[in-house]
């Protein structure tokens, strides 16, 4: 389900949208809220100024990849113990977690 995210630090667009947008987070939850999200990004080249301007979205709404980012032997092998294992997950008390 997950395996197919893209890396930390890569550059994207998002449908309608304006402004590019660097992703630096992966299946996270918004502060408050139960929903999951594949990413979290921020204004590029700007970067992250605030908790104001994160944005959280999902793979179905990336219209264009501008930038692919760093991937070595450890985002592999996150990539493939972490990401490839998590399966269906919830928010349970403010944390991600698999569904029991």
């Amino acid at each position: 389900m997950y395996k197919d995210l893209l890396p930390i630090g890569s550059i994207v667009r998002l449908t309608d949208g304006e402004r590019r947008l660097m992703i630096c987070g992966r299946i996270v939850s918004q502060a408050g809220t139960d929903k999951i999200y594949d990413y979290v990004g921020c204004i590029y080249p700007q970067g992250i100024e605030d908790s104001d301007n994160m944005y959280f979205f999902n793979r179905d709404v990336i219209e264009d990849i501008y930038f692919i980012g760093f991937q070595d032997k450890e985002e592999l092998i996150f990539r493939h113990e972490m990401l490839d294992q998590l399966g269906e997950l919830e928010v349970v008390d403010g944390h991600i977690v698999p569904k029991q």
